[in-house]
């Protein structure tokens, strides 16, 4: 299997119970429906990025679906969770990116996200042989990172969320959901 296309998703659940917790977050996601398979980090060459009503389309219940997810729980009231996965992919189409998953504790929607993000470019970096320093090498107008010369586009879908009250589970999720037979 190679992907053709991906989308990118979060959300939130609260529930007295962890699993239903899990399984509101994925509803909100809109993907509670697949059987969920979690994969390591690399975006294959010249993947699509789609919208994830476009991706919807070619899922169906029970499908085995290839994710690359990030995903905290916490029962703690108040407490600050956060879930995100970064992306960095090189502007030329035919060479690979990168995914990573970070979660925290305590760190907002913002700092996870770019946390994430960093990461992502720092192992794609890392992978290509390439020296890198993210706090050098972003470009904050064109929203992008130079690699020794490689341009690199980079993303983040975080979600954050408090811990419920009355010791409710509170769970948040993002993801890189892969799709096989995306037809352009």
């Amino acid at each position: 299997m190679l992907p053709r296309a991906m989308f990118f998703t979060k959300g939130v659940g609260k529930h007295p119970e962890y699993l239903q917790s899990y399984e509101l977050a994925l509803r909100d996601a809109k993907i509670e429906k697949c059987n969920l398979v979690m994969v390591s980090s690399i975006v294959p060459p010249n993947c699509k990025i789609i919208k994830r009503d476009v991706g919807m389309k070619f899922i169906k219940p029970g499908q085995i679906t290839y994710c690359v997810m990030s995903k905290n729980s916490t029962n703690e009231t108040n407490r600050l969770i956060s879930a995100s996965v970064g992306m960095a992919i090189p502007k030329e189409t035919e060479v690979y990116g990168y995914l990573s998953e970070h979660y925290s504790f305590g760190e907002n929607a913002k700092k996870a996200g770019d946390y994430a993000e960093d990461l992502a470019a720092t192992m794609l970096a890392t992978t290509l042989g390439l020296d890198f320093d993210p706090g050098k090498a972003w470009d904050e107008r064109k929203n992008e990172y130079k690699l020794s010369g490689r341009l690199v586009k980079s993303f983040n879908i975080t979600q954050s969320a408090r811990g419920g009250t009355k010791g409710f589970w509170t769970t948040v999720l993002a993801a890189a959901v892969f799709i096989e037979n995306h037809i352009d």
